[in-house]
C-alpha cells in the first residue's frame, strides 16, 4: 500500500511541474518587446491580394516600424475606407432622374489615426423590386 501512495505522489509531482513548465512557455511567446514609443502612426490595411480579405498594416514609431495583421472586408468598397467609421441616416427617397438614393453619415470613430472626413455622403441604385404581401409555402389553389 505504501508502495502506491507513493507511486501517486511522484506522478502527481511530475504532472504540476510539467504543467508549470508548459504555462511558463506560453507566457513566453505571448510576450512582445516593449516599446517607449507612445506616438505611433498606422497606415492603411493593405490586403495581401485583390482589394480585399486579409492583409498587413505599418505602423511607425522615431526608427522603429512594425507590422500588424488587418482585414479589409470584401463588402467594403466605400472610398472613406474601412478605418473611417460612420454613424449614417436612413436612406433618402429614391431620385427618378438619376436612379439613385442617398444618405450621409458623420464621423463616429477614426481607426489607427486615420484621416476621416467629419461627413461623407454614400449614394446606391433604387431598387426596382416591389414588395408584395403574399401567402409563402405548399398550398393548392
Amino acid at each position: 500500500m505504501d508502495l502506491r501512495a507513493l507511486c501517486v505522489i511522484v506522478l502527481v509531482a511530475i504532472l504540476a511541474v510539467s504543467s508549470q513548465a508548459a504555462k511558463n512557455k506560453k507566457a513566453d511567446k505571448g510576450k512582445k518587446a516593449a516599446s517607449d514609443c507612445a506616438e505611433w502612426k498606422w497606415g492603411r490595411c493593405n490586403p495581401n491580394s485583390k482589394d480585399c480579405g486579409i492583409g498587413t498594416r505599418e505602423g511607425t514609431c522615431k526608427e522603429e516600424t512594425r507590422k500588424l495583421k488587418c482585414k479589409v472586408p470584401c463588402n467594403w468598397k466605400k472610398p472613406f475606407g474601412a478605418d473611417c467609421k460612420y454613424k449614417f441616416e436612413n436612406w433618402g427617397e429614391c431620385n427618378a432622374e438619376t436612379g439613385v438614393k442617398s444618405r450621409s453619415g458623420t464621423l463616429k470613430k477614426a481607426l489607427y489615426n486615420a484621416e476621416c472626413e467629419q461627413t461623407v455622403q454614400a449614394t446606391k441604385p433604387c431598387s426596382i423590386k416591389t414588395k408584395t404581401k403574399g401567402k409563402k409555402g405548399k398550398g393548392k389553389d
